[in-house]
């Protein structure tokens, strides 16, 4: 049964992790955004959390703890209270490492996740997005074909993050009217990786396009063997993940939205006392509870069941929308300064953006 509070140690994760994002993350922000960069020093202290590895097997270098999509949703909502493409950065291991470890075959664990299982943190990602309109997530453009013992892939890619440093990157592609997920290695030559992408929002993620030419892989490397995988699981996990997201980057639009309301003083009192910047307010507070719950909600069907399909999809779907509401509603109480990158909430509005368009950005 779904519970509407946190346990014990939940309230200890969030509280872990609320401690690093005040330390790490949120005073640094601005700047990551600026200069489109984030630290290598910054990354390792997240990933010191251990949040991405816990789930893996001590025999392949993780902690051996019980997946729980509820618990990482907590921690992915923490981390993107403080950036959202700064947790994106930190967790893309978990994009290819989870899959790895929920669905690949015995050879596929042993032979990849003690390779990101480390104390140092090591990229990796995971590719979905692809560059044509109506892109669907569930209908690939990308191929995959079998021959002489190998798999051919072809197409492109959009939107992968950390794509120039990753070692392997899990490709979703369509073989035979199927979707399946495939290891490439980053160095593969009919994977063409380009130069950084120029995108609205995420200034210091480093995103990419990716284009795959007759790209050739090994048939061991279709991830889960010769039966494959349940891509469709992958995809409720990452849209789990991202409702997540966008629940922390509107949770921090709306806190301090109404923290300037309380301070700042117009025709002789607080604006926070006029009834306009007041009702808006209340919106942005009822709608990332409501964020919040229908998360929880996938999370938790997901972690009991092992299917949340429709819940994940109507979180995504309902998350995209009101994210982009609530930060426009902390970009409309700043009035004219919620317009200059003076202040965070205009970041958080053009990343919001990403919310309601990316697939496979963040895992639970």
């Amino acid at each position: 049964m779904l519970s509407f509070g946190m346990s014990k140690e939940q309230k200890m994760i969030k509280d872990e992790v609320a401690n690093l994002v005040k330390g790490v993350v949120t005073d640094n922000a601005k700047e990551m955004d600026e200069s489109a960069e984030i630290p290598a020093g910054s990354i390792q202290k997240a990933w010191e959390l251990g949040a991405s590895i816990s789930g893996i097997p001590e025999e392949y270098g993780g902690f051996g703890m019980k997946d729980s999509p509820i618990e990482t949703s907590i921690i992915l909502e923490e981390l993107a209270y403080g950036d959202m493409a700064f947790t994106v950065a930190v967790t893309a291991p978990s994009l290819f490492i989870g899959p790895v470890n929920d669905m690949g075959t015995e050879a596929q664990k042993k032979k990849y996740l003690p390779l990101y299982c480390k104390d140092e943190y090591t990229p990796c990602s995971l590719a979905i997005n692809e560059p044509h309109f109506g892109c669907d997530a569930v209908d690939l453009k990308t191929s995959a074909a079998k021959k002489n013992g190998s798999f051919i892939l072809n197409g492109n890619k959009c939107f992968v993050p950390l794509a120039k440093q990753s070692s392997h990157i899990l490709v979703a592609a369509s073989l035979d009217g199927k979707n399946e997920l495939f290891i490439v290695s980053g160095d593969n030559p009919g994977m063409e990786v380009s130069e950084r992408e120029n995108n609205l929002g995420l200034y210091s993620l480093s995103t990419h396009e990716i284009t795959l030419k007759d790209c050739e892989i090994p048939a061991e490397d279709r991830l889960g063997g010769e039966s494959g995988c349940d891509y469709d699981k992958v995809l409720q996990k990452t849209r789990i993940g991202m409702s997540a997201l966008g629940t922390g980057m509107s949770r921090a639009s709306y806190e301090f939205a109404r923290d300037y309301a309380k301070e700042r003083v117009q025709w002789g009192e607080p604006i926070v006392y006029r009834q306009s910047v007041a009702f808006m307010l209340a919106e942005m507070a009822y709608e990332v509870d409501a964020m919040r719950f229908m998360t929880w909600q996938a999370a938790s069907r997901f972690e009991s069941t092992g299917d949340a399909k429709r819940e994940s999809y109507l979180a995504k779907l309902y998350a995209g929308e009101m994210t982009m509401k609530v930060t426009d509603y902390g970009v409309q109480i700043l009035g004219g300064h919620g317009y200059i990158r003076e202040y965070p909430v205009e970041r958080y509005y053009r990343n919001g953006r990403g919310i309601s368009i990316l697939e496979g950005m963040a895992t639970v």
